[in-house]
């Protein structure tokens, strides 16, 4: 089993060396795996149950203060699994995989979807506050009242870096300062692709982006978006969801492989594509069937790891 993990597109972390370590470990564990379905699943929940990234345990929180966890899985027999909006949900990826292996659906939502995770089996109720998370929060939560009244203070502060912050919190930051609402974990999302060989399996998951309105949901688990597979291969994406989504970044990425392309050619001209196309940054891992594996961002700093090989 071949296997590729990224820990998100975003600024460079405080930590990147024990993130790293997190993200080996994850490789390893879905290389350990007997299918590539079985593969991604284990790896990314390695990253889900880390605080270090922003899937599962320490997730961004909405405005409401709730942390909701998506996912997505899709194989090369283009079955697909999708769950999002679950408060209290760390194996998202696992959620995600019961829609694709016990429903005739393709993505359930909200509490639905976190009645489900306990009918089968998935951990649910889980505190996915961290200390991180909790001292941000009271830093800078946003104000109460209804989406009318929180929505002018989301607009300057959602995704909480870059263009995001406002211009006297963004310079305060270029002056090497500590904006309130900066966090350099703001990696969007986890993501895992693996291969046997001969098939391939994509996924990807995350807690979203601080300061969404409640119930926003963004690119991962939208099929094409935030992962797509076909017989050709597969791709995990990250970063600005909504721009993503609008690009279908995984599903370009993956086209590119049937028209032909390797997966550092794959990789390199889907971001080429998205960063002509939009202002956004963004990254993508790539996987072919014979273990060709390829990488691609336009953010400050991308991590991923990798590990096995095709027998």
């Amino acid at each position: 089993m071949q296997v590729i993990v990224h820990g998100g597109a975003g600024d460079r972390p405080d930590d990147p060396d024990e993130r790293q370590e997190v993200l080996d470990s994850a490789a390893d564990r879905g290389a350990e795996a007997s299918t590539p379905l079985d593969a991604v699943d284990a790896a990314v929940g390695v990253l889900e149950r880390s605080p270090r990234f922003n899937a599962g345990t320490g997730g961004a929180r909405q405005s409401d203060g709730a942390v909701r966890t998506d996912a997505g899985v899709m194989t090369s027999e283009r079955a697909v699994g999708a769950a999002c909006s679950m408060p209290d949900v760390e194996r998202a990826v696992s959620v995600a995989r019961v829609v694709l292996e016990e429903t005739p659906h393709v993505l359930l939502s909200g509490e639905h979807a976190v009645a489900l995770a306990e009918d089968y089996g998935v951990e649910t109720g889980v505190d996915l506050l961290t200390d991180r998370t909790m001292e941000r929060w009271d830093r800078t939560a946003p104000p109460e009242g209804p989406p009318s009244e929180q929505l002018p203070w989301i607009h300057d502060h959602f995704g909480a870096t870059g263009e995001a912050m406002p211009d006297e919190e963004r310079d305060r930051d270029a002056d090497g300062g500590d904006a309130p609402d900066r966090d350099p974990t703001d990696h969007d999302t986890v993501g895992a692709v693996a291969t046997d060989g001969d098939r391939v399996a994509a996924a990807t998951s995350t807690g979203g982006r601080w300061y969404a309105l409640a119930g926003r949901v963004g690119d991962v688990p939208q099929v094409g978006s935030g992962f797509f597979a076909t017989p050709s291969g597969g791709a995990s994406a990250t970063g600005a969801g909504e721009a993503i989504a609008t690009n279908g970044l995984a599903r370009r990425a993956v086209a590119l492989l049937d028209d032909g392309f390797g997966a550092d050619d794959a990789a390199d001209r889907a971001i080429e594509a998205f960063d002509t196309e939009t202002d956004a940054e963004a990254g993508v891992i790539v996987a072919e069937p014979d273990g060709g594996l390829g990488s691609a961002f336009n953010s400050a700093a991308m991590q991923t790891s990798s590990a096995g090989s095709i027998e």
